[in-house]
């Protein structure tokens, strides 16, 4: 059998294995014992390692942080990284999030594309290459992780016991190659000078925030104007009145923190209509003139960019406690920048009268060159596939596995110009695309083998 043949021949049994995995609703949760980011990703990967262990893999479970499936022998490791947990659902779905659902080929579910289809993509890779008895002049180890969306400390913990891996790539990011991930400023701003009774709204950091609600005095604003706002714009909103407060929501549309032009977020969105329609207050010119609805930092001094792409901006999350508002600041910066001068810029903005920011932490982008061995090497094998020599390797916004891990790139699993969805409702991917995704994920690990 030849690797199609192999791939048609474990196709169902991948997509059993994907329904177990897209069942267990991993997000992160309460620490418990044996189980350091809560019991549903412990579960995933449970169940993960055991699929490997049916596969006939060498597997071993690093204190639930991550566990690994290995082929091969050799000093030298090729490690393809996965992750099993997911974001949080929000609202809008179609279908049961934690259910795999089949509809004209495609498939449905929370994490069926990022990124449990492409660990059971890069699992099955493994599998055939063993089938076909490809020599092995490396290890080939599939690492599976379980925190990579909320800060990678799955990861941090598999280097400190395992070490780094001599080459490989995490299915995590768009095919042909990732050469550059973006820095990342993470952040809060804080202000307690405002008229605002309660402001509620986002679910994660790194989503934009898709719901809003805010309760405000009734007459403090031109209810037509703020109604003409988010009517001109096709914003989802509702206003409900009481003796003396009006309570507001917004709906807005959610997607990655990395391309927040993308969505629509309703945070910002909600504080624009109510200054628009009159609405004085401190916190919300604070807000406007620092995060504001552009999503390029300019209200911060950071509206850059360099040859690969620009900064992005995106806010989160937004909560009132005690009378304080406070919120999430999600920045991703241009691969040639350096921490220290994304620092330096926006040194002058951390505090003004209204508000200030405290920054919770600045990672250093990731970057190789185009022409490396590594990226050569797995773009060889995309177009090896698929023929299509027009698509070029890219730098993101979104921070991967490849940050975290020395001599690693995000190489698939998503294709070219499709939106999967990904952090939103209605997470897809077409079976054939998991198929696809599987054939590459063979012809890389080949590829590395001769590096």
């Amino acid at each position: 059998m030849d690797v199609k043949q192999l791939i048609a021949k474990y196709e169902q049994s991948m997509i059993d294995d994907l329904a177990k995995l897209i069942s267990i609703d991993s997000t992160m949760g309460e620490a418990q014992e044996n189980a350091p980011f809560g019991i549903g990703p412990k579960k995933a990967l449970d169940e993960a390692l055991l699929q490997c262990d049916n596969l006939g893999f060498k597997t071993k479970n690093i204190d639930n942080y991550a566990g690994y499936a290995e082929i091969g022998e050799g000093e030298q490791l090729v490690g393809v990284l996965a992750h099993l947990d997911v974001v949080p659902v929000g609202d809008g779905w179609n279908t049961n999030p934690f259910e795999l659902t089949i509809k004209d080929n495609v498939m449905y579910g929370r994490g069926v594309s990022d990124d449990k289809g492409a660990a059971i993509a890069s699992m099955y890779a493994l599998k055939i290459i063993k089938d076909l008895g490809i020599p092995l002049n490396k290890r080939v180890r599939l690492i599976l992780g379980t925190n990579e969306e909320s800060g990678s400390l799955c990861l941090k913990h598999y280097v400190e016991k395992e070490g780094h891996i001599d080459l490989g790539f995490t299915p995590d990011g768009n095919f042909p190659g990732v050469f550059g991930e973006k820095g990342s400023f993470g952040g809060r701003f804080y202000s307690k000078n405002t008229k605002i009774k309660d402001i509620q709204g986002g679910h994660t950091v790194n989503i934009v925030c898709d719901d809003c609600t805010i309760k405000i005095e009734k007459n403090s604003y031109s209810c037509k104007k703020l109604q003409d706002y988010f009517n001109n714009l096709n914003i989802k909103y509702s206003i409900e009145e009481d003796n003396n407060d009006v309570v507001i929501n917004v709906k807005g549309v959610a997607a990655h923190a990395s391309r927040p032009s993308l969505g629509v977020n309703a945070i910002s969105h909600l504080l624009n209509g109510l200054k628009q329609a009159g609405f004085q207050d401190p916190f919300v010119d604070y807000y406007l003139s620092h995060i504001g609805i552009n999503n390029d930092g300019e209200g911060l001094g950071l509206k850059i960019s360099d040859q690969y792409g620009s900064l992005t901006l995106n806010n989160g999350i937004i909560k009132m406690e005690d009378g304080v508002i406070s919120g999430s600041i999600d920045i991703r910066y241009p691969v040639t920048y350096t921490a220290k001068q994304i620092l330096e810029l926006v040194d002058k903005y951390l505090d003004s009268e209204n508000g200030y920011i405290e920054v919770v932490h600045v990672g250093e982008p990731l970057f190789f060159q185009v022409d490396s061995p590594l990226v050569s090497a797995l773009v060889k094998a995309y177009r090896s596939v698929t023929n299509d020599n027009d698509s070029q390797p890219m730098t993101m916004g979104g921070g991967t596995y490849a940050k975290g891990i020395n001599n690693c790139i995000a190489f698939g699993c998503g294709f070219p110009d499709v939106d999967y969805h990904i952090h939103d409702a209605n997470e897809f991917l077409p079976i054939e695309e998991l198929k696809l995704q599987t054939e590459i994920y063979v012809e890389a690990i080949k590829n590395l083998l001769e590096v």
